[in-house]
């Protein structure tokens, strides 16, 4: 099986990769593991990767499609695989479709894990977060004994920067520019397979298995 996943932050798009390597035997891969494998092994695409990457830059299509090949090339290139991050442009896509049917190796489909982003946003912005042990709690869904106060050591919860409102309708809007034209490539070419998020994780696991061997 080789799957792309896609879906927005606070989809659990990270859990159900996390589910389907443990479960199916596949490799999970980041677009963090590709970078860091190429400039680990010093790459020519890993070398000019790393300059960007340090600078906090996006790297360019060419140049995180030559990064991609330099994986699915070595000899630690993964045969059934979780993608995760990758691709996030239509040009990625259509590159990386070409590149997998030379290598023998074509997806079996893409997920799109589908909620509004109402429900992302009471989902992220109902984190509070122990600055102690780190425990995560929620105000609705996981709420503490003591409201306000970790169940552990009593140190008063915060919420992280990243979880306020504003940021995450701000990442939601650039989740959409970059995502909504890549799910409808991938719906026409008849490899989108649409998972509702809005369930509990084993029923969402459950889901989108059927859903992958329909």
């Amino acid at each position: 099986m080789r799957l792309v996943l896609v879906g927005p932050p606070g989809s659990g798009k990270g859990t159900q990769a996390k589910l389907l390597t443990e479960r199916l035997g596949l490799r999970y891969v980041g677009t963090g593991d590709i970078l860091r494998e190429a400039i680990k092994n010093g790459t020519p695409a890993g070398q000019q990767a790393e300059p960007c990457i340090k600078a906090g830059q996006l790297v360019p299509d060419d140049l995180v499609n030559n990064l991609v090949a330099d994986l699915f090339q070595s000899k630690r290139r993964p045969e059934r695989f979780v993608l995760d991050g990758y691709p996030r442009t239509i040009s990625q896509a259509v590159w990386f479709e070409q590149f997998l049917n030379v290598e023998k190796l074509p997806l079996t489909g893409v997920v799109q894990f589908t909620v509004k982003d109402d429900e992302v946003v009471r989902r992220i912005a109902g984190r509070r977060v122990c600055p102690v042990c780190g425990a995560v709690y929620h105000l609705a869904d996981r709420a503490p004994r003591r409201a306000g106060f970790c169940d552990r050591d009593g140190a008063a919860l915060v919420q992280r920067p990243d979880d306020r409102e504003e940021v995450i309708r701000a990442r939601l809007k650039v989740y959409h520019d970059s995502t909504d034209d890549l799910v409808r490539h991938y719906h026409q070419a008849g490899l989108l397979r649409e998972v509702s998020a809005l369930a509990a994780v084993e029923a969402i696991y459950s889901n989108l298995l059927n859903h992958l061997k329909a």
